[in-house]
């Protein structure tokens, strides 16, 4: 055997024998089955606050817990009270001025312990970075249980309120980013005497002796007075608040048509008892048409009406004036046509209704 041909043999003889030579990558095992990847640790889902009162509980939770600019944030309340146990939601949109409402999904559910699940879902939109806070949020309830107070002495109904969710948005502009935003500044003015930096101050404290405790009477008694008012006249008036808003952009006509459709369906709740709060419009159209008390012409009013809400809210359709100005008459109409023993409800003055 030449010299060169023996080399090679012992050659090969090496790789066979060498522990670990196999050609096999090492992510694979002894079968050519690569290994699973290994998950990554990803982060908190949301952040979420409880409260408890008497029977009744209330978690507020906020997702995603660090959001940046452009996300949608989900806010959502659950309230779980025993048996007996009415609750009353916060109203549409109460303390969150300071976001833009993209939808708004309430719900509620049965356990089979008796007790009930009351939920309400908000997309918010946060229009800059920066810090933010959810306010805290109030839920009414009257404890219907035998031997329990109804409500405290003196008052319609008890309160809970939410612990309010601070949440940072962060910017997408890189931290170490580089800006000029301004030309050096000029000189700079003299300083104010102490006299000068206290009169504002000073004035603001007696304006607040004078006004506080004025403002604190006014509040109490106007959370204290309840009147009565038909289904019909709590959707006019409610009619008559949007009819005001504005509805110049997209997102004003999105928004002005998902509270127009969230009247009339509170209005047919309150009126024909038709619970159906999340369903679908042919869920609801479906439950509406087995009403006894709602006739074929207010039904078909009814069908064309959610359906053109329903293009604005899902299909994103840009309607033009005249068809909000006619969804708005039909509306209108639907609700003057039903008026005719439209029940009575208790609201406290003072709250939006």
């Amino acid at each position: 055997m030449s010299p060169l041909r023996r080399a090679l043999l012992l050659t090969l003889l090496l790789l066979v024998a060498v522990p670990g030579s196999s050609s096999c990558p090492a992510s694979q095992d002894a079968t050519g089955v690569a290994d699973p990847p290994e998950e990554a640790a990803g982060e908190p889902a949301g952040i979420t606050r409880e409260t408890t009162r008497g029977p009744v509980t209330a978690a507020i939770s906020l997702a995603p817990a660090t959001p940046r600019i452009g996300d949608v944030i989900t806010l959502s309340l659950e309230v779980t009270a025993a048996a007996d146990v009415e609750v009353l939601m916060p109203a549409f949109g109460e303390s969150l001025g300071s976001f833009s409402i993209l939808e708004f999904a309430p719900r509620e559910e049965l356990a089979a312990d008796g007790s009930i699940l009351h939920s309400q879902r908000y997309s918010l939109d946060v229009p800059n970075s920066g810090e933010w806070r959810i306010p805290p949020l109030i839920v009414e309830f009257v404890d219907g249980r035998e031997g329990k107070r109804p409500a405290p002495e003196g008052e319609d109904a008890y309160e809970l309120l939410t612990e309010a969710l601070p949440f940072t948005v962060a910017s997408v502009i890189p931290t170490d980013a580089a800006a000029e935003l301004r030309p050096p500044l000029g000189p700079l003015d003299p300083l104010p005497t102490a006299l000068e930096r206290a009169t504002p101050w000073i004035g603001l404290a007696l304006l607040l002796l004078v006004a506080l405790p004025l403002g604190i009477v006014l509040i109490v008694r106007a959370r204290r007075r309840v009147r009565r008012r038909s289904a019909y006249d709590l959707a006019v008036s409610r009619l008559g608040a949007l009819a005001r808003a504005p509805r110049g952009t997209p997102e004003e006509i999105d928004r002005f048509f998902v509270e127009l459709s969230a009247i009339v369906r509170r209005y047919l709740e309150d009126r024909f008892e038709i619970r159906a709060p999340e369903s679908t419009t042919e869920e609801f159209l479906d439950r509406a048409s087995r009403s006894a008390s709602l006739s074929d012409e207010h039904g078909d009013l009814l069908d064309r009406f959610l359906r053109r809400a329903d293009l604005v809210k899902f299909a994103r359709t840009i309607p033009g004036e005249t068809e909000i100005e006619d969804s708005l008459a039909s509306a209108e109409r639907f609700l003057e046509e039903t008026r005719h023993d439209a029940p009575l409800l208790e609201v406290a003055e003072g709250r939006g209704a």
